[in-house]
């Protein structure tokens, strides 16, 4: 079991990327967005905003301020993203790129709440033409969800300014730059064996102009790119005009993340085709070679020595170590004949000179029909490493589907479950719930994804991470606002599966078959070699409380006492929720057992985890 990230929801810019200053480069396609002109009194100042095109690259504008006052009644404000969440007690951490063209211009930072009240400040003083950054520090006073930055200039003069900036000091390992130490640690509990990035949908974009390019992602955060975010726009009842892509969190973060948590990193490259829900845009296949490139290089920016070009650039940014890079996927839900042959390029090229690295390849959107069969055949001709296959399908289907892998071929690809997530009401509809009943469903399809661990050697759920007051799709893992975050029953059920692998499989039957959904029941079984422990994994799918005897076969001694982890809820409907964040959690308790028995008693729409010793 691993992580699926994905910028959507308000998953980077305004999610796990600590960044509290929205448009912070003036890049958006309105350069103001997000800031606001304040004046008292009659006209003291202005802003103007510079573009320098070609002449900076990656970010070519920045706001000319002109005062004509020594008040402080002139400046402006920042909204963040729905807010700032500021909490009493911790740093905060300002920084700007400025250039003092004129007078002697002072810049006076407070953050307040929606009445005015000022919750910490802070100056700075920019001195002489040149470009030069300038920090600065102050301790917050209140906690706020919805906290405002607001710079106010004292003194005449003309001062350009660029990169905004605010962070909290408690960021992920307290790193600038760093990301929100709360969903990072979510995210730990998990132990996920892998974290794949950047995406979803984003890796292809809706035209190739808008594709994910990891390039543009690393280095200094002042000379990254900057990209509309493709679900800006794309569901008309969520439409959220002010979603872009700051790249402050690049491949090099997403790297150093997965590192931190102790997951393989599973990086996604676009394949030379932007969304086919969109423009299904393709680049001629002569013109494959820079897509291509992109992928070496990657893989030479992850693992290469610091005398290779790409290698050098990460041990600049801060990692002597390779990251050790194992995999990396190739095209995301992409389809038809156009894919392959551009996949067939993407793999010689590759394998020539990385054979060890292992691919993933799209099936496609679903997790049968035409597309499915097609690509299917078409990989397994190529025989293919990693067939990614996701599924996005009602609860019953879960249910339905516990034995999908049961005859799977043995000797064929590996099969990466990429996206998957039981949806309450309809495929992306804005209704979907994160109840107990999806949950459960996943529950039971999952111990059939442990069963056939030698043919599925992946899986993750999708999307991770959602803002309460930013999403475009649901049902999702982790919901968060500015101050606080809570995992789903959703997630309750991954860490369940994730903390608890086990080394190896072993059978669990009922009546001499796999238990998938005789009488309501689902349930795989593993041995933890290393810490001598036997764990079930048993779901009760049905309304009643069931009495279960499990007779252990195949080990010389088991321990008198062992315990059982429960998740359950007597609502299908039920939820958790920032009010109730642990509504459905888990519950251990003791058992007991006899010789090479165990009775329990399995509660109606339940989750069970029963952890013996042995010896």
């Amino acid at each position: 079991m691993g992580d699926f990230f994905e910028d959507i929801n308000l998953g980077a810019d305004g999610g796990i990327y600590a960044e509290l200053v929205k448009n912070r480069s003036f890049e958006f396609d309105t350069p103001l967005m997000g800031w606001q002109l304040l004046q008292k009194g009659e006209e003291s100042g202005s802003l103007l905003v510079h573009n320098r095109g070609e002449l900076n690259g990656a970010k070519s504008r920045f706001i000319r301020v002109t005062s004509k006052t020594s008040t402080g009644n002139f400046g402006f404000s920042n909204e963040g993203f729905r807010g700032m969440g500021i909490k009493k007690g911790q740093q905060y951490n300002f920084f700007v790129l400025a250039s003092q063209l004129s007078g002697n211009v002072s810049l006076v930072i407070e953050l307040t709440n929606g009445k005015g009240d000022k919750l910490g400040s802070t100056i700075v003083t920019p001195g002489g033409k040149p470009w030069k950054k300038y920090n600065a520090s102050f301790t917050a006073t209140a906690t706020e969800p919805k906290a405002i930055l607001n710079i106010s200039i004292k003194g005449p003069g003309v001062v350009d300014l660029d990169m905004i900036s605010l962070f909290p000091q408690d960021t992920w390992k307290n790193r600038p730059n760093g990301m929100r130490a709360d969903l990072v640690q979510l995210l730990a509990d998990m132990k996920p064996g892998f974290l794949r990035f950047p995406g979803g949908c984003i890796v292809e974009g809706r035209t190739l102009e808008e594709r994910f390019q990891w390039k543009k992602t690393i280095g200094p955060i002042e000379d990254r790119g900057f990209l509309i975010n493709r679900w800006n726009t794309e569901f008309k009842h969520r439409l959220t005009t002010d979603y872009y892509q700051s790249f402050g969190l690049g491949f090099y973060e997403y790297f150093q993340l997965a590192e931190d948590i102790g997951a393989e990193p599973l990086p996604i490259l676009n394949c030379g085709m932007a969304c086919q829900f969109n423009t299904a845009e393709v680049v001629p296949l002569e013109s494959l070679d820079p897509y291509v490139q992109d992928a070496l290089d990657l893989i030479e920016f992850a693992n290469g020595s610091a005398d290779s070009k790409w290698g050098k650039k990460r041990v600049e940014m801060g990692h002597p170590a390779p990251f050790n890079l194992k995999m990396l996927g190739v095209g995301n839900e992409n389809w038809g004949a156009q894919y392959i042959d551009r996949l067939k390029i993407f793999t010689q090229a590759i394998k020539a000179k990385y054979p060890a690295i292992q691919l993933v390849n799209s099936s496609g959107t679903d997790p049968n029909g035409e597309r499915f069969d097609y690509l299917n055949g078409e990989l397994r001709k190529m025989n293919a490493d990693i067939i990614d296959e996701h599924y996005y399908r009602a609860p019953q289907w879960f249910l339905d589907n516990a034995q999908r892998y049961d005859n799977y071929d043995r000797q064929g690809p590996k099969i990466f479950a990429g996206e998957y997530a039981a949806q309450s009401v309809a495929i992306a509809s804005p209704d979907n719930k994160n109840n107990w009943q999806c949950a459960l469903s996943e529950a039971a399809f999952m111990t059939g994804l442990e069963r056939n661990a030698d043919v599925v050697a992946m899986a993750s759920y999708a999307p991770l991470f959602a803002h309460a007051e930013g999403w475009q799709w649901t049902p999702d893992l982790i919901w968060v606002d500015n101050l606080k975050a809570y995992g789903t029953p959703n997630y309750q059920v991954q860490k369940l599966f994730s903390t608890n692998k086990g080394t190896n499989v072993v059978p669990i039957l009922r009546n001499n078959a796999s238990v998938t959904g005789q009488a309501g029941y689902y349930a795989s079984a593993v041995l933890d070699k290393n810490k001598k422990e036997l764990i079930l994994k048993v779901v009760n799918a049905s309304d009643k409380m069931q009495d279960a005897d499990f007779v252990i076969d195949g080990l010389s001694k088991v321990g008198a006492k062992g315990t059982i982890t429960v998740l359950r809820s007597d609502k299908l409907d039920q939820v958790n929720s920032f009010e109730n964040p642990t509504a459905i959690s888990p519950v251990v308790k003791d058992i007991n057992v006899k010789g090479k028995s165990v009775k329990v008693g399995l509660q109606p729409y339940s989750v069970n985890l029963i952890k013996l010793k042995f010896s």
